[in-house]
């Protein structure tokens, strides 16, 4: 697998680090290491990532709409 590869893969973890929450980051980190232990298979990572960035995107939208409330 190249760094590229990798990279794509701890996507999720490293947008749920711009959240403020820590579950999500711990959600995003686990979903990300499902992926890259699943991505052995042809498209066996698909499901963990996905779930993993609809958990970031959610971080990252909450902190974004507490910042533009205050």
């Amino acid at each position: 697998m190249t760094a590229t590869g990798t990279l794509v893969l701890l996507l999720p973890f490293l947008l749920s680090l711009a959240g403020r929450a820590t579950m999500p980051k711990m959600l995003c980190l686990v979903t990300s290491l499902l992926a890259l232990l699943l991505s052995v298979k042809p498209y066996g990572a698909v499901v963990p990532w996905l779930i993993g960035m609809i958990i970031a995107a959610v971080a990252v939208y909450e902190r974004l709409r507490r910042c533009r409330a205050v």
